[in-house]
């Protein structure tokens, strides 16, 4: 646990005064509810690192909360503030609304650990740390690979949802291939579902007659690009690249699928690493405040076992 923190680039430090370890500690965590396959794994993390934590310190109480919607994790923020607890850990369903309950909770002398969505005006003072991935080397990573393994290849790209997270993804793609032979054909959102990923590689499979490589910015969508090009029967295609982790993709990687060389990771395991450094610094009085960004890791056949977590949902 120390190592993890004190390995770490973190901005800042803060000191959490007059919390020692003899004192019973109340951690908060709110997240999402498992309503796709990235919070389906954040919501296995959460649960996995708090069994693990609380068996490791006797004196630490871990409550997940999951929420579907912004007022519904609006209230779960508010009823862990009644109960007093120590330090809140929260990846917002979406930050803004929830700034209100998370201030709440601040105010009361909480640490607040805030993952993955921060407010549009980045307002620092909602959070003690940021723990996040590195969205535009998601991108830039994946399009480095291009670059280096086919760099004359003809690549169409599946882009998530049209707000900032897909726009910093796709800057860093198209900055890693300027300067290189790679030529993107087109770019359509699939919206990060897998349904409606398969219908924009079945329109890409009929405009194209020859595309090299994919570029689909999230695993799910991933899995119905691979649908797609099964069903066209087509074999052009050299390779399609993902991004966040997911175990199934992972599993090919480690299998040496030819389709899915490698992945990029935003790993949903992010929770675990917030929920580790803010006890740390509750239970060690290790100074951990600041931001913790995660690399955007490419996972090949070498390292993927690091990363496959076979019983998560994701």
């Amino acid at each position: 646990m120390k190592n993890i923190v004190l390995g770490a680039t973190l901005l800042a430090a803060t000191s959490l005064a007059g919390i020692t370890q003899a004192q019973a500690l109340t951690v908060g965590v709110s997240i999402p509810a498992a309503d796709h396959g990235w919070t389906a794994g954040i919501v296995y993390h959460a649960e996995r690192v708090a069994e693990e934590l609380m068996s490791e310190y006797d004196d630490l109480n871990v409550i997940v909360k999951t929420s579907p919607d912004p007022a519904s994790q609006a209230n779960a923020v508010q009823d862990l503030a009644v109960q007093g607890i120590d330090a809140l850990v929260i990846l917002p369903t979406d930050p803004d609304p929830l700034v209100n309950a998370i201030m709440q909770v601040k105010s009361q002398g909480a640490f607040v650990t805030l993952v993955d969505r921060a407010p549009s005006n980045n307002d620092n003072a909602v959070r003690d740390l940021y723990v996040a991935g590195n969205n535009p080397a998601l991108g830039a990573v994946a399009g480095e690979y291009i670059a280096d393994t086919t760099p004359e290849a003809q690549v169409v790209v599946i882009r998530g949802l049209p707000i900032p997270i897909d726009q910093q993804r796709q800057d860093g793609f198209d900055g890693a291939l300027e300067g290189s032979n790679v030529k993107v054909l087109e770019k359509q959102f699939g919206n990060w579902n897998r349904d409606d990923a398969f219908r924009v590689m079945q329109d890409y499979l009929t405009k194209y007659p020859k595309i090299d490589v994919v570029w689909a910015q999230d695993d799910d969508m991933v899995v119905g690009v691979l649908q797609a090009i099964e069903q066209s029967g087509r074999d052009d295609i050299q390779y399609v690249i993902g991004g966040a982790g997911s175990k199934d993709m992972i599993k090919k990687v480690m299998d040496g699928d030819d389709m899915i060389p490698v992945d990029v990771l935003y790993p949903p395991a992010m929770i675990g690493t917030a929920m580790e450094l803010t006890v740390a610094g509750l239970m060690d009085q290790v100074p951990v405040a600041g931001s913790y960004i995660l690399d955007a890791t490419l996972v090949t056949e070498d390292n993927a076992e690091d990363y496959y977590f076979p019983d998560s949902p994701y």
